[in-house]
């Protein structure tokens, strides 16, 4: 029945992205030619806690099987600009990180951690995922909306620029933990954890999380951190004999990518890019809209607006290579109540964001997905690439399989190098949407 719905789920979206207008990236209509595509997770660090998501549930759900990558979030930077871990409250969780001894029925092949183990935590399950997955990467994800706040100290002088490099990568590729209060830790214990680093500066020259350091040179201080990056990678892969690779997280809005990002330049040292398809609209907005449509909907209040189409059209033409792009995909969705205007429920005056298991306006795909038919009806747009609940009173949008699968195929149409997941953690425990992503992008 499963193999049935996701077959005619292809079929549906198949037929839905080749009937949308050509763009920058669908223009000419070819496949890329790749050897395979990039399907990106980002794992959270908290994700064990309230939600239960283990590195466990990876491999039992079948998700690690059709992940190239997993993007562990996050790392932190401290106000001199270094890589470091805190167990100080706000400043880091190096229980769940290498600490915590992971039991028996949670662990990745069944044997429970030892207390005080040199590596224990989320990085000991990776390493224990990674044996059973030979060619997963797993990569450090840097800063985040929380964490991005020191990333202009740490870039803005050459001299800044060598040590912070060379503080993440004693850090996470050398993997010389700190031995804080649980006994684990220590000279290369994380060795061979970490195959690279991601950043994810939210963001350069441009206002994110209150309080963030804010220069205007952060523009090209981004360029030549990157480049340091480049050159330290190399030069310690010439001692471990291996490529480590160098990725980005970067913005969907056109203005922040003008403000923080100079183009073309930065594509030269990085492996890859994972572009923001998601939170173009949500709870903070005074009407209903989609947070992650594939193309701007018919009749959409805002204009210019956001959509996935419309961030990578942005940074194809700014310079960004097809080839290195990887869209970001959403397991959450973003929800307002109060609403008002009748109809479908789209485009309408609300009250304010929906109350939701863990933030107001926010919630997991998999708690979404047994509304339909408890008083929700499923709405989709066609065209557009999203999907939407409304009950009369609340609204939530939301990426569903059929949406993935679109999505998918708009990737492959458009020559892309693959999808992203923010975050592994919203998927059902049958891992549905990283399954359909798997489906999505599986090559000949």
């Amino acid at each position: 029945m499963r193999t049935f719905r996701l077959t005619a789920l292809v079929a549906l979206a198949t037929m839905l992205i080749t009937a949308g207008p050509p763009t920058a990236a669908s223009a000419g209509g070819k496949n890329h030619d790749r050897s395979g595509y990039l399907r990106v997770g980002y794992f959270t660090q908290w994700g064990i806690y309230d939600r239960g998501y283990t590195v466990g549930k990876l491999e039992s759900s079948g998700a690690a099987s059709r992940l190239t990558h997993i993007n562990y979030a996050f790392g932190n930077v401290s106000e001199d600009g270094r890589c470091y871990v805190d167990g100080g409250p706000g400043e880091g969780d190096a229980w769940a990180d290498y600490q915590r001894p992971v039991p028996a029925e949670e662990s990745v092949d069944g044997v429970a951690d030892a207390w005080g183990e040199p590596l224990n935590g989320n990085f000991g399950q990776l390493a224990k995922l990674k044996a059973r997955h030979p060619g997963l990467k797993v990569l450090i994800s840097l800063g985040g909306w929380s964490w991005s706040t020191y990333f202009s100290n740490a870039a803005r002088t050459d001299a800044s620029r060598k040590a912070f490099v060379a503080s993440c990568i004693d850090l996470y590729l050398k993997g010389n933990l700190p031995i804080l209060d649980g006994g684990s830790g220590g000279p290369g214990a994380a060795a061979g954890v970490f195959d690279g680093i991601d950043l994810d500066w939210e963001w350069p020259n441009w206002p994110g999380e209150p309080g963030n350091v804010l220069r205007p040179e952060d523009r090209e201080n981004f360029t030549k951190l990157l480049a340091e990056f480049r050159r330290q990678l190399d030069a310690y892969g010439r001692t471990t004999r291996k490529h480590h690779e160098l990725t980005a997280f970067l913005p969907a809005n056109p203005a922040t990518m003008d403000a923080g990002y100079e183009g073309r330049k930065i594509f030269r040292y990085l492996d890859f890019a994972t572009v923001q398809g998601y939170d173009f609209h949500g709870g903070w907005d005074p009407v209903t809209n989609q947070h992650s449509a594939l193309r701007v909907p018919t009749g959409a209040p805002d204009d210019p607006d956001f959509s996935a189409e419309v961030a990578i059209d942005g940074w194809i033409a700014r310079g960004a290579p097809r080839g290195k792009l990887v869209l970001g995909v959403p397991y959450f969705g973003r929800g307002w109540t109060g609403v008002t205007g009748g109809g479908d429920g789209l485009f309408q005056p609300a009250a304010g964001p929906a109350p939701a298991t863990f933030e107001a306006g926010f919630e997991d795909y998999r708690r979404l997905k047994t509304l339909p038919g408890s008083g929700y009806t499923l709405h989709r747009d066609l065209r557009g690439g999203h999907a939407w609940l409304f009950d009369g009173t609340t609204f939530w949008t939301y990426d569903d399989p059929a949406v993935v699968l679109q999505k998918m195929l708009y990737i492959r149409r458009s020559g892309l190098a693959g999808a992203m997941i923010w975050s592994l953690d919203g998927d059902d425990d049958e891992a549905t949407l990283t399954r359909t992503i798997g489906l999505g992008l599986a090559t000949p």
